[in-house]
Order: structure tokens, then sequence, then C-alpha cells
């Protein structure tokens, strides 16, 4: 049984976002009696839960296979040895419980892995050693053989690993860096918390870049990389990012959170040399920022876009 605690959504949302399955899914099983609130079972879809603890039963189904797919995504960079990619937003890395396909392993299954083996589904990640959140956009490097993959763990893993992103928020964050460690949120396990439960060491750097109004051009450097992490710092600093309906509110000028991952910086897991990849501001951004009266700094790449505007 899959446990959790929602407060103030409808049942069936609470179940479809825990478990990654499809409201329709949701309310079936809700329907059906396999979900529990508290100690009874609850058979409404429309229940407004208010902090209790939800179990579901999931039916048993065949496990799922990850295939390869036909899935065009942007190549910044191609050797033998590493694969940059420039991620779209709505894309998920890696398969996840009730997501198999329309992933970034699906297309790299298609296109450059021929075999892999794993017990779980979930566990089918080849060549991934970092990712990115479903709806933030930009550079996703990508190891093409195991020694590779090795090797670009542990520079992650040892910060040796330069990360740039942008984003749009809304209010102006504290330039400077930020040292508050992330936990998971105490009631809602989905989401990531500064403190939290178990909190781990989290450090990100900020710069101002441009403002318009109440809102902001951020630059944001993490040195670590803790779940959701520039967001959480974010909201701790009372300017969450534009359309984050999660750590702040959606927004009528983009239908995602406003992140990109603008530039890596990685050592080459075979020379050692630096390689430096940079994805540029993809149009929802670009178009979003323009609309609220902001102006892009010059030298910012700009998705087709000539010169900055």
């Amino acid at each position: 049984m899959v446990r959790f605690r929602k407060e103030g959504v409808r049942l069936d949302q609470a179940v479809a976002e825990a478990l990654g399955v499809s409201r329709t899914q949701a309310q079936a099983w809700i329907q059906s009696g396999r979900v529990r609130v508290g100690e009874r079972v609850v058979t409404k879809p429309a229940y407004r839960l208010k902090g209790e603890e939800v179990g579901v039963e999931p039916p048993l189904e065949a496990p799922p296979l990850v295939l390869p797919e036909a899935l065009d995504l942007p190549i910044l960079y191609l050797d033998e040895d590493v694969l940059v990619l420039n991620k779209p937003p709505g894309v998920v890395t890696h398969p996840a419980p009730g997501v198999y396909s329309g992933t970034v392993v699906n297309a790299l299954l298609g296109r450059f892995v021929e075999e892999v083996r794993a017990e779980r589904p979930e566990e089918v990640r080849p060549g991934i050693v970092h990712r990115l959140d479903k709806d933030t956009s930009g550079v996703l490097v990508v190891a093409r053989h195991e020694g590779a993959a090795r090797r670009l763990s542990e520079a992650f893993r040892d910060r040796m690993v330069f990360k740039r992103y942008l984003a749009l928020t809304q209010g102006h964050p504290r330039e400077g860096t930020l040292i508050a460690p992330i936990g998971r949120h105490p009631v809602d396990r989905t989401r990531m918390h500064v403190g939290g439960v178990a909190p781990r060491y989290a450090e990100t750097a900020f710069f101002l870049l441009a403002t318009a109004g109440p809102y902001a051009l951020v630059e944001a450097r993490p040195h670590t990389g803790r779940t959701h992490q520039i967001r959480v710092h974010l909201k701790h600093l009372k300017a969450p990012i534009l359309g984050d309906g999660v750590y702040g509110k959606e927004s009528p000028y983009i239908a995602r959170q406003a992140l990109h991952a603008y530039e890596l910086r990685f050592p080459h897991p075979r020379t050692g040399r630096m390689v430096e990849v940079t994805a540029p501001v993809p149009r929802d951004m670009v178009q979003a920022w323009l609309a609220l009266g902001g102006r892009w700094p010059e030298g910012v790449l700009l998705e087709g876009y000539t010169e900055s505007q």
C-alpha cells in the first residue's frame, strides 16, 4: 500500500499526483474502494483532504516495459563518450511510476543504446548522471558508456561541474550565496522544504540580472544538487519562480516554472578538458519576460532570436 498525506486538495487529484497516474485512473481506484483516508474507505473522488494519511492499494499489473522511441531531442554536443541534450520543458528525464514513455531515456534507447538490463522499469537509466525536473528545460549531459558514466558521476559528486540556470521570479531575491539545508516537507512528501525532514546541505549563488516591476531575471548557480534546490531556495528568499505551481503559483505568462538550465561546464570523461555547453533560452521564457516588460541582457542566447531584446 502506498501512503502519503495531503491537505486542501481533492482526493482524486492527490492520488493522481502521488502515484503518477491520470485523474481518471485515480477516480476509478477510489470508486472501487482501493483508497483509504485515515481508517476508512472513501469512495468519493471529490472528497477534500484535511491532512489525513491516505493509503492506496493499486491493482496488481504486469510490469511495464521501457521501449525505444523516436523522439526528437535537440543535441548540443556529441562525441564517442558524451551526449549533451537541450531538454525541452514537459519531458521527464527517466521513467518513474506511471511514466514509461516519452522520457529522455526512451529517446536514448531509440537512438544511442542497444540494450539495458534492470529489475524494474524505474531503474532503466542508461547514461543518466544527473536530471532536470520535468518542466525545467535546458542542458542535460548523458554518458555513452559505463566508464564515462562513472567519471561524470564522480565529477558531479565532487562538485567539479559548473551549473548556470536562468529563472524568472515573482519578487527580487537577495543576491549572494544562500546556504540552507533542504529536506522533505514534513506534511507533503512530494515537496521539498528548507529544513524539513532529514535535511541535507544545499548551497546556491544568486545574481540579479534585470528587473521588470515586481519581477526579476535571476541567474542561479547551484553548488550542490538537491531535489528542487533552486525552486526551494528562491521560495525561501520570497521570490518564487514564475509559474511554479508547487512552490509559488501558476501564471498566465507561462505554463510551467520559468527555470532553464542555461550553461554546463564539465570535465570530459576521457581527456579531462573542460567542455562548455549552452542551451538558448526557450521561446516560452523569452516571450514571458518580454510580456512582463523586461529586456534580455546582451549576450544571453535566445531561441529563435538573432540578438538580445
